[in-house]
């Protein structure tokens, strides 16, 4: 990983911390490795408690819309194939204008957004 990936993925975890969210294990899934071509970064977190957690980092100049969403869930849907289990939370962090139906629509699927 790059020295600015390093940066980036330390910047993730203190922002998570001050949050409350403490990991025992934080790894990057490369979104290659689920056949995803979106420019995203995807985290596999496990807690103390040995709760699973999955993580998206967006970061886009373009809104998110409602059908980013539906993209967003058939992801998540491939992470759990890939990992072999179901997480028990879905944090999503969004660095782009976000539509408010978009928003209602990721709560709503069980995303907390950060």
């Amino acid at each position: 990983m790059s020295d600015t990936g390093e940066k980036d993925l330390k910047m993730i975890i203190d922002d998570l911390q001050q949050g409350g969210r403490i990991y025992k294990r934080f790894e990057e899934i490369l979104p290659k490795h689920l056949g995803v071509r979106n420019r995203i970064r995807i985290f596999r977190a496990v807690d103390p408690s040995g709760y699973f957690t999955a993580l998206f980092l967006i970061e886009q100049k373009s809104r998110i819309l409602m059908k980013d969403v539906l993209k967003m869930e058939e992801i998540y849907r491939k992470l759990a194939i890939y990992c072999d289990h179901n997480f028990k939370y879905k944090l999503i962090r969004i660095e782009a204008p976000l539509c408010s139906k978009a928003e209602r629509a990721f709560v709503d699927a069980g995303w907390k957004l950060l």
